[in-house]
């Protein structure tokens, strides 16, 4: 039997020894063939790798097992300084706090760098190709640099306010870590920035007395609409937001897609009467549904359902203009003002929306379901289709409902009850696959004419919305088994089971409250929903929602695949929206390949370089995310700053030793209440109760609690507000059992007799 030790040596060894750019799958299976372990000794094997597990010496996934602490080949990293030999010294841009300290990645140069490709330097951020080191006392992770995604670090913003004194003015920054600071700024150094202006500002000098004194380096507009809010996300994060002309030529030169063009001849399926069903504002409409009683007498009361996406395959070729820029892009970034989008208006919002009454290509998948949903098989088509009409939600789930209007009632019987029934069938093989079914709702924020926030409303979640994303779900694993059949690469969409450390603080919390849950134990999405159903209704129902959430991994695009854990599948790809996600767009390139539906395919591609594009689009996408979630928070504080003193209900979002996350309930505004305004008594933090907890009176603050609050402090262009506690804090359950239990043990004593009847009755 091998030692401890020696099992975590064989890991490492073996990761760094794999030559993919994501390394093979090591579990037990592997390690006993590795060290020629048989029969009842893979029960020790099995026992020694769970206490590895438990104790944080290793990690599971379904990527295998992996020293805790391990970075994958491809990294997305920040360069953040130099060693004593000069050499470039990175981080992962994103790594977990319960896997311990990042670890440090020595970043060699190339000895003869590449023409047209600069040197990296501290502040830029890189995918980064990485290899465990040996040495002790040093960095971790050397590392080559596979491609410079920014050639600085994020600039410093803020709103430059003029001196009406004269003679300069002041920056006040947006990020909510400096809304407390100011800059100086001399008139020499202000440039050409107006009272109100959002400007880019570099840090001169600081002196011992007085405001640190910055210079602008550019004005990026002026921030007196609240329309202009979103500027700060975009400059921020570094969203290219205006489209290179090259690329922008090169649409305008795209002409519309023929039923015969470069000696292909597409399926025509204008006569299919599909539809798009779509938010009522929607722009572009990349989708097109339609069902129909499948009428195979092995298939009885079953279904063909299909799901049209829109050729973007066919437009944007690879290695073109417009290849280029939508992969620098990755995907669309919504705001509530604006759309930053990855292809150009010409491409995403003409050429390849299916409108209402004309022709567009699409790749189309068609399926048929049994009578209990489950999919019996399945093909693509390149197709030409035109759609029978343009649908919102809220209209389509009317007519069913029995109020069709003069668009609806045409479609009713032919075109959307069939879509409702397959839809019903869906929902019976949804409930057999259970996954993870957390109530998220989502909030909307509406703008008045001016720019300004209307209202924040949280949409009703309708039947039409779990039939087209039902839908959806069918055609993203249609098409990642069809790529697999096909022993083609793609790229998956994958999520991975929670890890050991947030399972084990999971558990803690559920035991505070009653609910008993093994530490180490391997939970499914179906575990999961029934600790979600058993609170469901009762006090603790907010809470574990959100512990729960904030268990669940990060969903991220792969090359190789280790399942989608939320929804329970095995194999996921991202197919159904090439217009706005760039991972679509290389599943739908390689369909076309793999099946060899004309030009515009997949070129040769190593699974090595679609590990590097995957893990680029992974982080164009968080980017997004932050992006568009820093403006949302800015729109509410501009909302709620002329409401100060107003008073709130809301929730506990977050707990923290400096104080609680408050999230209102009608606005889904985030706000803080430092500890210290919580009433005299000294709060403690107790992470297993994820609670604040006076030290004398028990009087807690816990997640998830109901809370009435009242607005102090809006800083609306840091997105940043702060609230106090008007509520009483709860009495706490574990302190008030405590006491008594100890004062039975005390009675106890006293009569062992009747401790013992008592017992016994028990």
């Amino acid at each position: 039997m091998p030692s401890r030790e020696d099992i975590r040596a064989f890991i490492a060894r073996e990761r760094q020894a794999s030559g993919e750019a994501s390394p093979a799958k090591i579990g037990k299976r592997e390690i006993a063939r590795a060290f020629g372990i048989r029969g009842d000794d893979k029960i020790l094997l099995k026992k020694i790798l769970k206490e590895l597990e438990i104790e944080g010496e290793i990690s599971r996934s379904r990527k295998g097992l992996h020293e805790k602490g391990a970075l994958p080949q491809i990294v997305l990293a920040d360069i953040v300084s130099r060693n004593p030999d000069g050499d470039l010294i990175a981080a992962p841009a994103e790594w977990e706090e319960d896997l311990g300290p990042a670890p440090r990645i020595v970043v060699f140069a190339p000895k003869k760098p590449r023409p047209g490709y600069p040197a990296p330097g501290i502040g830029d951020r890189a995918l980064l190709r990485v290899a465990p080191l040996r040495e002790t006392g040093g960095p971790g992770y050397s590392g080559r640099v596979v491609k410079l995604l920014s050639r600085a670090a994020r600039r410093m913003l803020g709103i430059f306010r003029e001196d009406p004194r004269g003679g300069g003015g002041r920056i006040v920054p947006v990020e909510k870590k400096l809304r407390d600071k100011e800059f100086r700024v001399a008139e020499a150094d202000r440039g050409e920035a107006r009272d109100g202006d959002l400007v880019s500002v570099e840090t001169l000098s600081r002196g011992r007395l007085g405001l640190p004194v910055a210079k602008v380096r550019e004005r990026l507009g002026s921030m007196s609409s609240e329309k202009a809010i979103s500027l700060i996300a975009i400059n921020a994060h570094g969203l290219p937001d205006v489209f290179r002309p090259e690329t922008i030529e090169a649409s305008e030169r795209a002409k519309p897609a023929r039923i015969e063009a470069e000696g292909f001849l597409r399926e025509d399926w204008r006569s299919l009467p599909m539809v798009t069903i779509d938010p009522p504002d929607a722009k572009d409409h990349d989708d097109a549904v339609h069902a129909a009683p499948d009428d195979s007498p092995d298939n009885a009361n079953g279904f063909v359902i299909t799901v049209a996406i829109a050729d973007v395959s066919w437009y944007v070729r690879p290695g073109a203009a417009l290849d280029r820029e939508a992969l620098d892009r990755g995907n669309s970034v919504y705001f509530p003002d604006r759309v930053v989008p990855m292809l150009p208006e010409r491409i995403s919002n003409d050429l390849c929306s299916l409108r209402e009454g004309e022709d567009r290509p699409a790749l189309a998948c068609r399926m048929r379901i049994g009578k209990d949903g489950r999919k019996i098989d399945h093909s693509f088509h390149r197709v030409m289709m035109r759609s029978a009409a343009k649908l919102s939600y809220q209209q389509a789930q009317d007519a069913v409902d029995g109020r069709p209007d003069a668009t609806t009632a045409p479609l009713l019987d032919e075109v959307l009850r069939p879509l409702w029934r397959a839809h019903q069938a869906t929902k019976i093989a949804r409930e057999k696959r259970s996954p993870l079914d957390l109530d998220l709702p989502e909030r909307k924020i509406i703008l008045k004419p001016d720019g300004t926030v209307d209202r924040v409303l949280t949409p009703p979640r309708l039947d039409a919305h779990k039939l087209i994303e039902e839908f959806m779900i069918l055609a993203n694993v249609a098409a990642a088994e069809t790529l697999e059949a096909q022993k083609s690469h793609l790229i998956y969409r994958a999520h991975d089971e929670p890890s050991v450390e947030k399972l084990n603080a999971l558990s803690e919390f559920l035991a505070t409250i009653g609910i008993k849950l093994a530490k180490g134990q391997v939970l499914k999405p179906m575990q999961f929903n029934a600790i979600l159903d058993r609170v469901r209704g009762t006090a603790h129902e907010n809470v574990v929602n959100e512990i729960v959430l904030r268990t669940q991994a990060q969903a991220e695009y792969v090359a190789e695949n280790y399942g989608h854990f939320g929804l329970h599948l095995r194999r996921y790809a991202h197919f159904t929206s090439p217009i706005r996600r760039y991972a679509d767009l290389i599943v739908h390139r390689a369909l076309v390949r793999a099946l060899d539906l004309g030009p515009g395919g997949l070129p040769e591609m190593s699974r090595e370089h679609l590990a590097e594009i995957a893990a680029r689009i992974s982080a164009c996408e968080r980017r997004a995310m932050a992006a568009e979630r820093e403006t949302a928070d800015r729109l509410i504080a501009v909302f709620l700053s002329d409401k100060i003193g107003a008073s709130f209900d809301g929730r506990i979002a977050g707990v923290t030793p400096s104080g609680l996350f408050v999230k209102l309930s009608e606005t889904g505004a985030d706000g803080f209440v430092p500890a210290g305004t919580l009433g005299a008594d000294y709060f403690r933090f107790e992470e297993a109760h994820m609670a604040l907890v006076g030290a004398r009176s028990g009087e807690s603050f816990q997640l998830g609690d109901a809370v009435t609050v009242r607005l102090v402090e809006a800083a609306p262009f840091a997105g940043a507000l702060r609230f106090e506690v008007l509520s009483e804090g709860k009495p706490r359950v574990g302190r008030a059992t405590a006491l008594k239990a100890k004062a039975a043990r005390a009675k106890a004593k006293k009569s062992p007799a009747k401790a013992s009847r008592r017992r016994a009755r028990a």
